[in-house]
């Protein structure tokens, strides 16, 4: 299996979720998941078991994610991903060259501007990483979140993923493997569940607040819901303040 996720980049214009949930909000459900129909070989590799395009096949498999919330799955080939990862890295999928990873923001960016598999994103607000409860806002409203982990190389041989017994240290220190990205699919009171190399993996609470170092919401126009006019967040103040962004940009 290959990762791809490379150190986490930050531009002061990325939108904040924090700036556009309503005082009053209701709490998210105490679990709740999305794809629980897809079969768990259905979901592909996506071409990351043979190269670092993680950051792209999380988007892929959140397209899937969506599209089948809304009755017709859509599911992007490898070619499609593939195309995307080399867009945004300039990997040659012929020579192999290039096969570096992909920065998180760069891979959001390119997917809003030019879409991935002909799927455009609308935006995406960038989630503190040890907000429980803004993930889990941001799994049930907007079908999931795209997050990124620093992992430990004692999650090569974990069923679910969890901070060891020694704590994040030696094997277990963050980064100590490398960088992964994935889509949060679901959670509930002892987990999340997020979708790495084709499967639905499971990881502790503790492990999301210790190995995450990225985490963002997307608001996609496949992904259609009305829940966030429903319980308070400010959507549209947040589409206006993307306006702001592109235009200055």
């Amino acid at each position: 299996m290959r990762l791809g996720k490379a150190t986490p980049v930050h531009d002061p214009r990325t939108l904040l979720l924090a700036n556009y949930i309503k005082t009053g909000l209701p709490p998210a459900p105490a679990q709740y998941s999305y794809a629980t129909d897809i079969g768990a070989t259905s979901w592909g590799m996506m071409k990351n078991d043979h190269i670092g395009d993680c950051t792209c096949a999380a988007a892929g498999h959140l397209i899937m994610e969506w599209t089948d919330d809304n009755g017709n799955m859509v599911t992007p080939s490898d070619q499609d991903i593939v195309a995307a990862y080399s867009a945004v890295t300039g990997y040659n999928p012929d020579t192999g060259a290039n096969d570096t990873g992909a920065v998180e923001l760069k891979v959001l960016k390119y997917w809003r501007k030019n879409g991935i598999a002909g799927h455009k994103i609308t935006a995406f607000a960038a989630v503190e990483p040890q907000n429980d409860n803004h993930v889990m806002q941001g799994v049930y409203l907007f079908g999931g979140c795209y997050i990124g982990l620093a992992l430990p190389k004692t999650a090569q041989t974990q069923a679910v993923w969890s901070v060891p017994p020694g704590g994040a240290t030696g094997d277990g220190a963050p980064g100590s493997w490398g960088g992964h990205a994935v889509p949060v699919v679901g959670y509930d009171a002892d987990g999340l569940t997020v979708i790495t190399w084709g499967a639905a993996k499971r990881m502790t609470w503790s492990f999301w607040n210790t190995y995450c170092d990225e985490s963002y919401v997307i608001i996609s126009p496949d992904f259609v819901s009305n829940k966030p006019a429903k319980n308070g967040f400010d959507l549209a103040a947040l589409e206006q303040d993307l306006k702001e962004i592109t235009t200055a940009a």
